[in-house]
């Protein structure tokens, strides 16, 4: 972490997400494999924050499941009702807690951890009290607007539903994620109400606050709406998992990974692949599988836990398990099994 100012960060994970469609609490919903919450772990964990604090509330011991082994603590709250209030929730847990604190929403699996830094980094040089990421969306229906001023200054931000119609067709759009003064925090949300459509807490209400007592606010703008939009539908989460699958992609064939039809292709991040290896279409590799340097494995193989060795050929359309496949061995199309040495 470049900055020398404490460092809490606050994950907002206690909502049901309803229009998901489902009776699983969004955040548990899988991207790539692992519940869209781990993805924002894995995100905040590189900034070395010196707390991360988990809100949770709908299914909290099925979150608490996913969670099992990262370093994180919980808060709960008790009632949805808002964001602001989701984030109030922690507040006697923070008591005695300085410097800043970051809020993440955990329906947000492709924010990347560089991005955060950047964030972090840019409020601590402006000396802002608070900071609040924005990007630019073509179609910014369902999300909250920023309202400037006519100095450029930051003045509000407006809900999709509390919107006017010339508010609806600002499109840039407030992201979700902030860096605020702890101090502030607090003492704000407990001037927020709830007149507004919802009934609810809203977070956003302590931008206007900060402006109005003339407090230094920033936005922190990001060219990648991609990376922090949020999971609200089974056909965003599709669009989330393709995403990450791409970038886990794109790192391996950086590293020396041949892929013919990559779009197709799905490698699990705990699987280690050697060079010049060639994947070919529609291979999945789940696990801790250890694949080693110059192998060809052909289209529709499915690996599992698998240790192969190098120059391993594997035929097309075969399953293999919890299998060792030494060096130079060749297996044919549609091997269900193979008999060498269990790891």
């Amino acid at each position: 972490m470049s900055s020398s100012l404490p460092l809490t960060v606050l994950i907002l994970a206690a909502g049901k997400g309803t229009r998901m469609k489902s009776t699983m609490a969004k955040v548990l919903h899988e991207v790539f494999y692992v519940p869209m919450i781990q993805h924002v772990l894995e995100a905040v964990l590189p900034l070395q924050p010196s707390r991360t604090l988990v809100v949770i509330g709908h299914q909290q011991e099925e979150v608490r499941k996913a969670l099992h082994g990262f370093p994180v603590d919980y808060v709960t709250q008790e009632k949805q009702l808002g964001t602001g209030h989701a984030v109030l929730a922690a507040e006697q847990t923070l008591t005695g807690t300085e410097g800043t604190v970051m809020i993440v929403c955990g329906d947000t699996p492709l924010i990347r951890a560089t991005t955060l830094q950047e964030m972090f980094d840019s409020h601590c040089a402006r000396s802002a009290s608070l900071t609040l990421m924005t990007t630019q969306l073509e179609n910014p229906c369902n999300y909250g607007r920023i309202l400037m001023a006519p100095n450029g200054a930051v003045a509000g931000i407006v809900e999709e539903k509390d919107a006017t119609p010339e508010q609806k067709t600002i499109r840039e759009i407030n992201a979700g994620i902030y860096c605020v003064k702890k101090e502030f925090l607090f003492e704000a949300l407990h001037q927020v109400g709830t007149d507004n459509s919802q009934g609810e807490v809203y977070l956003t209400d302590i931008v206007s606050l900060a402006v109005a007592a003339g407090l230094r606010v920033e936005r922190f703008v990001t060219p990648k709406a991609q990376d922090v939009l949020g999971v609200n539908s089974r056909v965003e989460l599709a669009a989330a998992h393709r995403e990450i699958q791409s970038r886990r992609n794109i790192e391996l064939m950086l590293q020396g990974v041949s892929m013919h039809s990559p779009e197709t292709i799905s490698v699990s991040t705990g699987t280690t692949i050697g060079r010049d290896t060639l994947l070919m279409a529609s291979v999945q590799i789940h696990g801790l599988s250890r694949i080693g340097k110059s192998c060809r494995i052909e289209p529709g193989v499915i690996l599992h836990d698998c240790v192969l060795g190098d120059n391993v050929h594997v035929g097309a359309y075969s399953y293999l398990k919890d299998c060792t496949v030494p060096s130079e061995t060749v297996i044919g199309p549609f091997s269900q099994d193979f008999a060498a040495e269990r790891p």
